[in-house]
């Protein structure tokens, strides 16, 4: 996958992925409009440019009081995402290139008000999501939101996203509808934050080839997604 050429899409004014990034983009700004006075924490996992966080921070009221991380592996997305902030004039925006599954990145910007997981659950195992999911108690304060996107091409992995972070004590605050080609969530954490362990990496991205397979070995008879649905992470 070339994810620096991925994020055209977002140009392409009613593609799924448009319009998947105005979603998300809404519930962020809802969440930093919904967060407690004071300053605010905000990590990004796999953040591409940066565009579904930034573009909302440009102009929000509070966004002199949002300290900023993204973290993206690749260097032409990191370039541009930190070009974008630049040219907003964030200055509490910090753009780090590196590997996002490693919890090593996020040790002092945790428990945070936001957490983002946009386009990573449609590229890892099931496992592996819920590995994650079972880790967002460790980078999310009591009262802050994870805000996750995953596709929702058969067999549709939404509803058990929602189980799994209802079981490390999430509330769903919002999800998008299932006809809409996409899938957006937000979960409130209305838990106790976890101390962050060091040195845990959370996922590995696989190719679509794997993750094929690994669906048809779990769900015999079962119609496994196509590299095309695997593209609406």
């Amino acid at each position: 996958m070339d994810w620096g050429t991925w994020h055209d899409q977002y140009d392409v004014a009613d593609s799924w992925m448009a319009r998947r990034l105005r979603a998300v983009q809404a519930q962020v700004r809802a969440a930093l409009s919904d967060a407690p006075a004071g300053g605010l924490k905000v990590i990004s996992l796999c953040a591409g440019d940066g565009r579904d966080l930034l573009d909302v921070l440009a102009d929000h009221p509070r966004r002199g009081s949002v300290r900023t991380r993204l973290v993206e592996l690749d260097p032409r997305n990191t370039e541009a995402a930190a070009e974008r902030a630049g040219r907003a004039g964030l200055r509490q925006v910090e753009v780090v290139t590196g590997d996002a599954s490693l919890v090593d990145h996020y040790e002092d910007l945790a428990p945070a008000d936001l957490v983002l997981i946009c386009g990573v659950f449609g590229n890892i195992t099931d496992a592996d999501m819920e590995r994650t999911i079972a880790a967002c108690n460790q980078l999310c304060r009591t009262g802050g939101t994870v805000i996750w996107t995953r596709h929702r091409a058969a067999p549709d992995r939404v509803p058990l996203i929602c189980e799994w972070f209802e079981a490390q004590d999430f509330e769903l605050r919002w999800l998008s509808a299932a006809d809409v080609g996409f899938g957006v969530g937000a979960h409130r954490f209305v838990g106790a934050p976890q101390p962050l362990r060091r040195g845990t990496r959370l996922f590995e991205f696989v190719g679509y080839d794997v993750l094929r397979q690994t669906v048809a070995a779990e769900s015999p008879g079962r119609n496994v997604p196509t590299p095309r649905d695997q593209a609406e992470l």
